[in-house]
């Protein structure tokens, strides 16, 4: 059954519109019915391990997103996946959250465990969640897990985090374990860096536009700056899979730069979530509107 249904208009290039003279592009705009349903384990599996595998990138290998994502089904009120085309198809999104103190003596999880804290460690700016990763005993923070293909627009994003707040306060009235005392999201970001490309035919006006000596970090998905607003902390980590120097040529596209890949985690204490679900879906009214 799907738990609400909403229409939006997605702006898609075409090559075949009558051209405007008041505009630099063209657009088709397609309409697409978006349908929000609970994870059902019969039909979603593959669709949020392959996204799973797209938020954790390169390094999806050193994580079993197979027990994730079984651990995702086991809970199927809490969390929503975004379908087009009715229930058993694949997901084009989905939003998730995993309590990683009810969940620590999973050896899939103490392993996800290991890996966030090592990368805590990595930045100062995350300073705070290495220090609850590294407490004896993990406190209850709510991981959540979010991944969305790279056409689906933002707004299919807050009714997802509306409705995971409200199946967590039924989920407490049935004395279930999801009393957070922080949410930890995890994002993809990326910053531009000098291309390889250029430094072969001798560019050296692209070289000097990459060289600048503040690196801006660039994001996949706007809610993510909106979300760190109301953090405690949060910070951009490498991944620990190493790729080789033309990788960032590999994600170029249509960029003079090249691109790198990072991960970011936002930690908000739980107090400020609910504030920061309420930005989410404000600023993207204003966005819109």
């Amino acid at each position: 059954m799907g738990k609400r249904k909403s229409e939006a208009d997605v702006a898609k290039n075409g090559n075949d519109v009558e051209e405007d003279s008041s505009s630099d592009e063209d657009f088709d705009m397609l309409n697409v019915e978006f349908e929000w349903f609970d994870p059902l384990p019969e039909y979603d599996f593959h669709g949020i391990k392959t996204l799973l595998q797209q938020l954790f990138d390169v390094d999806a290998h050193l994580l079993d997103l197979s027990a994730l994502t079984d651990l995702i089904l086991a809970q199927p009120l809490l969390g929503s996946t975004v379908k087009v085309d009715g229930k058993d198809t694949d997901a084009y999104a989905f939003l998730s959250v995993i309590n990683l103190q009810e969940h620590k003596d999973k050896a899939f999880i103490a392993q996800l465990i290991q890996y966030l804290k090592g990368k805590a460690n990595s930045n100062p700016a995350l300073g705070k969640l290495s220090e609850l990763l590294s407490q004896p005993s993990v406190p209850a923070i709510g991981l959540v897990l979010t991944e969305r293909l790279i056409n689906v627009p933002a707004e299919v994003i807050p009714p997802m985090y509306t409705m995971l707040i409200e199946e967590i306060q039924w989920a407490l009235e049935e004395k279930e374990p999801y009393n957070f005392s922080h949410y930890l999201i995890l994002s993809k970001t990326y910053t531009e860096i000098a291309s390889l490309l250029d430094e072969e035919v001798e560019r050296p006006a692209k070289k000097k536009k990459a060289s600048g000596n503040t690196v801006e970090t660039m994001y996949f998905h706007v809610e993510d700056e909106v979300l760190q607003r109301h953090a405690l902390c949060y910070g951009g980590y490498d991944y620990t899979t190493k790729q080789d120097d033309g990788h960032s040529d590999s994600k170029r596209a249509f960029h003079e730069l090249g691109i790198k890949p990072q991960s970011q985690a936002i930690l908000i204490e739980a107090p400020k979530f609910q504030g920061a679900v309420e930005a989410i879906t404000n600023y993207l009214q204003t966005a819109s509107g």
